[in-house]
């Protein structure tokens, strides 16, 4: 098999399929990348089990964290990670930087009382707006009692003498990052830390998981508020980490978008109600089984829904659920609440035929036209799946450039769709 998992496929191109076979969700890129950052909080071995090994973003956090003075072995879906001298403060680092450089700079900063990060990347999805600010995360590192500021392109972050102290953080949004570098800093502070409004989804409660085993103590209180009560120290764990709801559900879109027959396995079903019960009601014929989902028959009709925090259906999922709009005859409607005009990647599928246009933050979808394969760009992840899923039912092939925005996000994402019967090439 063709090692996909490489930063430098600059193009993929995609044949027409039909969707066939098995396939297995892999640890979640939302929920690992944030176990990772975690792992600064203890200088004892870490065991994370169902670990995306070819995730781009883990293989640059799994840098990051050697860099800083970790020892990480990878073996198959398991990452082990240990701290055999020491932890440095600073992440002097220069390859491609991930959003997640701000979790780093909480957990360095509570754990060894000062950190200093890259300013950090990750994607640009709004419409024109670019990087989405961390101004929250700056917020709640300073009232647990950091100094904050960027100098040199770092952003730095200085506990006061003691370490960190715990205290009470409003959030004015639901923002997933802010609620979990909340618990990633608190986790070590002194006295309690209170999270009011928080984004409690999935990927937050897997993080509040592996750091309770870890010895922490945080409680939940429903979308609420989240109480971590400060630790001197955290020991080591051995921690499972949850599957990719929106790797699931690419294979469930892709199963209906080409008509074909899919099994997923390791389906997590209980963090996609609301997205499953929408494409329910539009015609994806799913039988569920005990550790698996079974996609065949499907129709597709339209979808009208908007985005939103959990339980709805997730920002991430837009783009794929456009795909499914682009299928169905007749219009569909989204609208986009936590990335307004997140829609740059409906004028790449407009290239291949689609008929799309916005009115404000409105994305109105006409389906139903055929679509051709032709060259287009990933412009970001979720963009990226979104064009290869539109390949699948497109006329001729679809080359895909800045390809390796979707192994990013997707684990052994090539040889998945291989598997199916997807003849996928680079170049």
């Amino acid at each position: 098999m063709t090692n996909f998992s490489s930063e430098n496929i600059s193009k993929i191109t995609v044949k027409p399929a039909i969707l066939n076979g098995t396939v297995k969700v892999s640890g979640a890129k939302n929920s690992v990348l944030r176990l990772m950052a975690a792992t600064l909080l203890t200088n004892e071995k870490l065991v994370i089990q169902n670990y995306p090994a070819t995730l781009l973003d883990a293989i640059v956090h799994k840098d990051m964290l050697e860099v800083l003075g970790k020892n990480c072995v990878v073996q198959d879906d398991v990452l082990v990670v240990e701290e055999p001298s020491g932890l440095a403060s600073k992440l002097d680092w220069h390859g491609r930087s991930i959003r997640n450089t701000l979790l780093i700079l909480g957990g360095l900063v509570t754990r060894t009382g000062y950190g200093a990060v890259p300013l950090p990347g990750g994607c640009s999805i709004g419409g024109g707006t670019g990087e989405r600010a961390y101004d929250l995360h700056v917020m709640l590192l300073e009232k647990l009692g950091a100094k904050v500021w960027g100098e040199g392109g770092f952003l730095h972050a200085k506990a006061p003498d003691g370490g960190l102290v715990g205290a009470d953080i409003h959030l004015p949004i639901r923002s997933t990052g802010a609620t979990e570098n909340a618990i990633i800093a608190g986790t070590l502070a002194n006295g309690v830390t209170r999270i009011w409004n928080p984004h409690v989804r999935p990927e937050i409660l897997d993080l509040i998981d592996m750091i309770n085993s870890m010895g922490g103590e945080i409680n939940v209180y429903g979308q609420e508020h989240i109480e971590v009560i400060g630790k001197q120290s955290l020991r080591g764990t051995t921690h499972t980490v949850i599957p990719d709801n929106v790797e699931a559900l690419t294979w469930l879109v892709g199963a209906s978008v080409t008509g074909g027959e899919v099994e997923i396995q390791n389906f997590p079903f209980e963090h996609l109600e609301i997205p499953l019960a929408f494409l329910k009601e539009s015609g994806a014929k799913m039988y569920r089984h005990e550790n698996s989902m079974i996609v065949k028959g499907s129709s597709c009709y339209p979808l009208e829904l908007s985005t939103g925090p959990y339980p709805g259906v997730n920002s991430d999922m837009q783009p794929i659920l456009a795909v499914y709009a682009a299928k169905a005859l007749g219009q569909s409607k989204f609208v986009d609440l936590r990335f307004p005009g997140r829609y740059g990647y409906a004028s790449e599928l407009n290239k291949m035929g689609l008929k799309s246009r916005t009115e404000g933050n409105l994305l109105i979808v006409d389906g139903g036209s055929s679509l051709k394969g032709t060259d287009v760009t990933a412009l970001d992840l979720r963009a990226g799946i979104a064009l290869a899923l539109a390949a699948l039912f497109s006329e001729g092939e679809t080359h895909i450039h800045e390809a390796w925005q979707i192994t990013r996000g997707y684990d052994r994402f090539f040889e998945k769709m291989e598997a199916l019967g997807v003849n996928v090439r680079v170049g």
